[in-house]
Parts: structure tokens; C-alpha cells; sequence
């Protein structure tokens, strides 16, 4: 499958690249078919989660260790059976990153956010993935760059 992504250009995306979000995401669940695209040389541990529904949308992503953060979360008997999962370790877990532009009211506000209340939970062998929406009180992470 070819797409033409305002990211990366034109993509070539094979059958087995392709994950798919049966609910979709919150606010995009037209959008259930995605592929995970990573820096080739491997460094920045980020990804780019490609829809192939909406060639438009693209999020960035990264893995919640390479952010310093390990936290817990269960999945429900329905998310399991969703995911096709029979092991608890055959999961991958992400976080949707995003940069805040210019304009912010003052320094402290700019940077990247990551929405750790609501992971990417993906099973890399059935290519089955979900959003987990964690409704506990929590708190939204803010990364700055260092000076």
C-alpha cells in the first residue's frame, strides 16, 4: 500500500507493517488502520504512528521508559480478548507525544507533553492495538529541552 503522508512523503507500507486499532482512537475512530514508522538509524527511540485512513493524521510516539517513566496498568478481560494477547509480556505499550508551538504564555509552557493517561497498548503479534484510557486522577507529563 502506497500513502502519501505531509510527514514523511510517500510511503510504501507492506501488509505486515500494518497495525490495526479496531475502536480506533479517541477522536479519530474512523481511523483503525496505522503503521509505526521509526528513524532508520535507530537513535531517538521516537516513532511516528502513521494512519492510513486519514493520511493527514500523524502522532508521534515513544515508548514510556525512554521518557524516564514505568508505571502499571490493567487491562481488562474484553482489552485482552480486543488484542488478541495470551501473555502479559507480549505487549507493547507507547505514549502519544506532542510539541507545543510558539505563542505560549510564558517559557515554562513550551516543550513536548506526553499523554500518559491514555498509552498506546499494541500487541506486535496479532498487529492489534488499542488506546487504554486511564481514568485515575493523574497528571500530564511535560518534557523540556535543557539550555
Amino acid at each position: 500500500m502506497r500513502i502519501e503522508s505531509p510527514v514523511l512523503g510517500q510511503v510504501e507500507v507492506s501488509d505486515d507493517k500494518i497495525i490495526d486499532f479496531p475502536l480506533g482512537l479517541p477522536g479519530f475512530e474512523h481511523c483503525k488502520r496505522f503503521a509505526l514508522v521509526h528513524d532508520e538509524s535507530g537513535e531517538s527511540g521516537l516513532h511516528l504512528l502513521q494512519s492510513l485512513d486519514e493520511p493527514a493524521l500523524v502522532l508521534s510516539v515513544a515508548g514510556p521508559e525512554l521518557l524516564g517513566i514505568s508505571y502499571e496498568f490493567e487491562l481488562q478481560p474484553e482489552e485482552v480478548s480486543l488484542l488478541g494477547l495470551e501473555r502479559a509480556e507480549d505487549v507493547a505499550v507507547a505514549v502519544i507525544l506532542r510539541r507545543e508551538d510558539g505563542g505560549a504564555a510564558s517559557p515554562a509552557d513550551t516543550g513536548m507533553r506526553a499523554n500518559f493517561m491514555g498509552p498506546l497498548v499494541i500487541n506486535p503479534e496479532s498487529r492489534k492495538g488499542m488506546q487504554k484510557i486511564i481514568n485515575r486522577l493523574g497528571c500530564e507529563v511535560i518534557l523540556r529541552e535543557r539550555s
